[in-house]
């Protein structure tokens, strides 16, 4: 009995002298997948450099990227609830998740800006959008569906100009009376070093195509039951990418190059520039609320649009599509640069 109740004590002691030699703050950290929707590049460095620096950690996660790519589909492994968020590439993927019962929630908008552009050859000297319109276009199929459909509704475009857009350069590069889809982060520069110009570049953001862009997506049910978790991982991906813009982003970009090594540092410093000249991350409502702003009026302006151009039903309750309860909370601001 008396030999029981010393290894009880002795249990004991020990136990309290580990405690005690515990770092303060020690915590286990809460284990979180992100899935992203393609492979990794500068537009995905937010989330990249909150892993590479800490960030993440600080804020008592565990975060592992799951990059996207052309055989890879991210979205189906959040809905199967073998990832916990997801990067969604615009609005319109959160109309179709309610159109469709799928049960996920947009929970941050960390583009501002749809880094959709048309590309020009510079002899032509275009400026505005309409005088794309007796062009020769190349265009995705992906394009014709949802900003194309939307061309023709608010500058009466037509499909008659259109050619199949294969995501390669040299159709476009050989005909000087076209214009090509493209991203204003990434195929100005392949243009530039495949063919030798400097392509213009009209971004259909800043003409009225106002979807929110690199979403962040959860489902409903963690919301419910692990909002405290929501809110840390949507925080920390908003330092990471304050830091990623604005401050010293090597350890991201590092981290981007070994997990796809053709991301040149040119072309990754390139994307930064055009993210920040252009204010696809940090422009309009959220130099007040912070990066990842949403608010009700845009999301139902851009709703209204897409009806009007006969993208999504009229019927749906797209307000289910998004909610406001993580974002706008000026989370980061003091890590803007002041002039």
């Amino acid at each position: 009995m008396k030999a029981a109740l010393l290894l009880r004590a002795l249990t004991a002691s020990l136990v309290a002298a580990l405690l005690a030699a515990w770092p303060a703050g020690a915590e286990t950290l809460d284990k979180v997948s992100f899935g992203t929707n393609w492979v990794a590049e500068a537009e995905h460095g937010g989330f990249f450099q909150a892993v590479a620096d800490g960030t993440y950690r600080k804020y008592g996660l565990d975060v592992t990227i799951v990059p996207g790519g052309p055989n890879e589909n991210n979205r189906m492994l959040l809905v199967a609830g073998k990832i916990d968020f997801f990067m969604a590439a615009n609005t319109l993927m959160s109309f179709d998740a309610v159109a469709n019962n799928v049960p996920v929630v947009t929970i941050a908008a960390i583009f501002q800006k749809d880094p959709q552009v048309f590309l020009t050859h510079p002899e032509l000297k275009i400026t505005r959008l309409e005088e794309l319109k007796p062009l020769t276009l190349f265009i995705s199929k992906e394009g014709m569906s949802s900003y194309f459909q939307w061309l023709k509704s608010e500058y009466g475009f037509s499909d008659k100009n259109v050619r199949p857009y294969t995501f390669n350069a040299q159709p476009f590069i050989a005909n000087g009376q076209s214009a090509m889809q493209g991203y204003v982060t990434s195929e100005p520069f392949a243009v530039e070093k495949a063919a030798g110009f400097k392509p213009n570049v009209i971004l259909l953001a800043d003409n009225g195509f106002n979807t929110y862009s690199t979403l962040i997506e959860t489902r409903a049910d963690v919301i419910d039951k692990k909002p405290d978790l929501v809110q840390r991982f949507v925080d920390a991906s908003i330092v990471g990418w304050y830091n990623y813009i604005y401050g010293d982003n090597s350890a991201g970009n590092a981290m981007i190059k070994k997990l796809n090594p053709e991301m040149t540092d040119e072309l990754l410093a390139y994307s930064v520039a055009k993210m920040k000249q252009y204010g696809i991350v940090d422009s309009g409502d959220s130099l007040r609320d912070g990066i990842g702003a949403m608010s009700d009026e845009r999301v139902a302006s851009f709703f209204n649009k897409m009806v009007k151009a006969g993208v999504v039903r009229s019927d749906i309750d797209y307000r289910k599509s998004y909610t406001l309860r993580f974002v706008n909370k000026a989370v980061g601001l003091e890590l803007r640069p002041k002039n």
